[in-house]
C-alpha cells in the first residue's frame, strides 16, 4: 500500500439499482473529488444527480468519459451493453470497476479485455461476494494451507426467481441471459478464487426449463469440471424456486476437500428468518419490477450487497466499493476480481451452457468461435 493518497474524479455509468449505491458511497468518499453520472433514463440520472449532488449529468457516456476531470469509471449499465462504454473508458485510459459479467457474448467480452490489457488500465470486476467475512477468512486458510492440498469442491447456489424475471424483461437480446452466465458466475467466481492456480480442463452440464421457458431463458444448470491437476469441480445452480421462497437472491453452500481436511461454508441465511402478517418488499426489486406474488416470510441478510440501516447499505458491496476507492487513491492491494477472471468466467459459464447443449462433455479451452454453434 502507497503512503501517498489523490483525489479522483469518478464517472458512472448507469444509475439503476448497483449504479446508484456505488454512487452514494462515492460521495461519502473523501478521495472522491467530482463525480459525473450517465443514463438514457432521465428520471434515475437526474433523481440521483440529486441525491449525490453530483458535479456533472448527461445522457452520453462519450460525453462523460471525456470529460477531463475523469480519472476512475464505474460501469453499472445492463448486462447487454457493458461493451461500448467499457472500450471507451479504456482508450481514455481510466481505471474501471465493471459490474458483471465483463459482457455476454465471448467476442464481445475478448474485445474488451484486449482493450483493457492494450490501454494497461486497472480494470476490476464486481463479484461482490469476496468481500464477505467468511470467504476471506476461507481464502487464508486455503492459502496457509490448512487442509493440505484441495482435491474436490461442490457447491450449490439456490435462487429466487425474481432475478430472472427481472432481468429478461429488460431486453428482447435473451440467449445468452442464463442463470449461469447471469448469477452462477458468483459462485463459479468464488470457487475459481478459493482454487486459484487450478485450471479446467474439461467439463459436462445439463439444463432444464420447466417454469422459466416462458421468460426466455433455462431453470437450472448442474455441471461438474475437472481440473489440470485431477481436482473435480461440481458447480450447480438453479434461479427457478418461487417468488414465495423466502431467499430474497442468493442462497450458497459450498464443500472444500482437501487431503488433510475439510471446508464447508454453508451461505444460506437460514438462520436469520423474519416471518410476518404484513407483507415484505421484494428482495430484488429494479426499477419497473413488482413480484406477482405476496411475500411474508424471508432469510434476512440474503440479499448479496448487503442491508439497509438508517438509510444506509452496510454489508459487501460498501467493502468492496471503499476498497476501490482505497485501490485507487492509496494504492491499496484488494482482492477485487480482475478483468482477466471477469473474461474466464463468462467463457466458463457460457462453456458449461454449450455442453448442455450438446449433451456431451467439452475438452477446455475452446475457440471462440465454438460458443456460437
Amino acid at each position: 500500500m502507497s503512503n501517498e493518497t489523490k483525489t479522483i474524479g469518478l464517472a458512472v455509468i448507469g444509475c439503476g439499482t448497483i449504479g446508484r449505491i456505488r454512487a452514494e458511497f462515492a460521495r461519502d468518499y473523501p478521495g472522491v473529488g467530482w463525480i459525473g453520472l450517465c443514463d438514457i433514463k432521465e428520471d434515475l440520472l437526474d433523481k440521483l444527480a440529486a441525491d449525490t449532488n453530483a458535479d456533472f449529468k448527461t445522457s452520453s457516456f462519450e460525453e462523460l468519459i471525456n470529460r477531463p476531470e475523469v480519472d476512475a469509471v464505474i460501469i453499472a449499465t445492463d448486462e447487454n451493453h457493458h461493451m461500448a462504454p467499457t472500450i471507451a473508458a479504456s482508450n481514455a485510459g481510466h481505471a474501471l470497476f465493471i459490474e458483471k459479467p465483463l459482457a455476454t457474448d465471448v467476442n464481445e467480452s475478448a474485445a474488451v479485455l484486449e482493450a483493457i490489457e492494450t490501454n494497461g488500465v486497472d480494470a476490476v470486476i464486481g463479484y461482490t461476494q469476496r468481500f464477505r467475512r467468511r470467504f476471506l477468512t476461507v481464502k487464508e486458510r486455503l492459502v496457509n494451507g490448512q487442509i493440505g492440498e484441495v482435491t474436490g469442491v461442490v457447491t450449490r447456489a439456490l435462487m429466487n426467481r425474481m432475478v430472472p424475471i427481472a432481468t429478461v424483461q429488460r431486453t428482447n437480446q435473451r440467449q445468452n441471459l442464463t442463470p449461469m452466465v447471469v448469477s452462477g458466475t458468483h459462485a463459479l467466481d468464488m470457487c475459481m478464487w478459493l482454487m486459484e492456480g487450478k485450471t479446467p480442463v474439461s467439463l459436462y452440464a445439463q439444463s432444464n426449463d420447466k417454469a422459466l421457458s416462458q421468460y426466455g431463458t433455462k431453470d437450472s444448470t448442474f455441471g461438474i469440471f475437472t481440473m489440470d491437476d485431477g481436482t473435480m469441480f461440481s458447480m450447480n445452480i438453479s434461479w427457478a424456486a418461487p417468488v414465495i421462497w423466502p431467499g430474497a437472491v442468493y442462497g450458497l453452500e459450498i464443500g472444500i476437500i482437501g487431503n488433510k481436511g475439510v471446508i464447508d461454508i454453508e451461505d444460506t441465511h437460514r438462520d436469520l428468518v423474519v416471518a410476518t402478517e404484513n407483507t415484505l418488499g421484494a428482495g430484488y426489486a429494479p426499477d419497473g419490477f413488482t413480484p406477482e406474488f405476496q411475500r411474508h416470510v424471508e432469510f434476512m441478510t440474503s440479499y448479496p450487497p448487503g442491508d439497509i440501516y438508517n438509510g444506509q447499505l452496510w454489508g459487501p458491496m460498501r467493502e468492496e466499493t471503499f476498497a476501490w476507492y482505497q485501490r485507487l487513491c492509496a494504492g491499496l492491494d484488494t482482492p477485487h476480481a480482475t478483468a482477466q477472471d471477469g473474461h474466464r468466467n463468462l467463457l466458463l459459464t457460457m462453456a458449461m451452457d454449450l455442453s448442455s447443449r450438446r449433451g456431451e462433455r467439452i475438452d477446455l479451452p475452446l475457440a471462440l468461435e465454438d460458443y456460437y454453434e
